[in-house]
């Protein structure tokens, strides 16, 4: 009898190290793997503001629609302005401004093609800074600004991405091909009564840590629901602007 309740006693004190273990085991697996996963979901969250931002330069509003998105950043052009030469403090002092210079710049430029019968920018420059008298009493030698446009892929997100992988931006990691749920807020006027269009790209925590422990993501998301945030990572916000942050920023 004795036997038999000290073997019971020893292994209900195995079942209950066990549990001690586990109970510190389990928290802590669950954060370290949720740290590694969530640096993923930011990724693509910076990537996705990144194109939004874009897009709401280009076309005056935000998109919902996470495909017309990645249409846009394979098919649209990025304009970019592409500069050499810095106005000196004298010149600002002496109200030279960056728009009166480049307004100075392109007239040379083009009584420059006329004469020359060239489009060739770089001859271009070379030759009204060398003989345009306008420019050279401005002192606008080395100053020159090009319009160019380039692909937007490259320019956004220079080696990061390509027409092959962008789409790898709209779908949350860890999951099986979950997209990113995305809102918009077209329509919002702030107190001066200004129209800002708003965004709000996010994932739950039910996405990207769905295979974890249950209860571990189930108490972490009572927590950040208790204390009124969302529960998992978001970038933007559809009830006012924000900067266009993540909530993890």
């Amino acid at each position: 009898m004795k036997v038999t309740v000290r073997i019971l006693l020893t292994i209900a004190s195995l079942f209950m190290a066990t549990l001690c273990v586990l109970s510190v085991v389990i928290p802590i697996n669950f954060e370290e793997t949720r740290t590694k996963r969530e640096a993923d979901v930011v990724k693509n969250l910076i990537a996705l503001r990144t194109a939004e931002v874009e897009f709401r330069s280009q076309k005056g509003y935000f998109t919902a629609d996470l495909d017309s998105l990645v249409l846009f950043l394979k098919t649209a052009p990025k304009k970019e302005v592409l500069k050499e030469g810095a106005l000196t403090d004298a010149q600002l002092e002496a109200g030279m401004t960056e728009k009166k210079a480049i307004r100075i710049i392109n007239a040379a430029k083009k009584r420059a093609e006329r004469k020359l019968k060239t489009t060739d920018n770089d001859e271009l420059y070379a030759y009204i800074w060398a003989n345009d008298r306008e420019v050279k009493q401005n002192g606008l030698q080395g100053f020159r600004r090009d319009t160019v446009y380039t692909n937007m892929i490259q320019s956004l997100y220079k080696d990061t991405y390509t027409e092959e992988n962008i789409e790898k931006i709209i779908y949350i990691p860890y999951t099986d091909n979950v997209k990113f749920a995305a809102e918009v807020n077209n329509t919002y006027t702030d107190k001066n009564g200004i129209k800002v269009p708003l965004f709000m790209i996010s994932a739950h925590y039910d996405t990207y840590l769905g295979d974890l422990n249950a209860q571990e993501r189930v108490n972490l998301i009572d927590k950040e629901q208790k204390l009124d945030r969302f529960p998992g990572l978001k970038v933007g916000s559809i009830d006012g602007p924000n900067n266009n942050a993540g909530n993890w920023e």
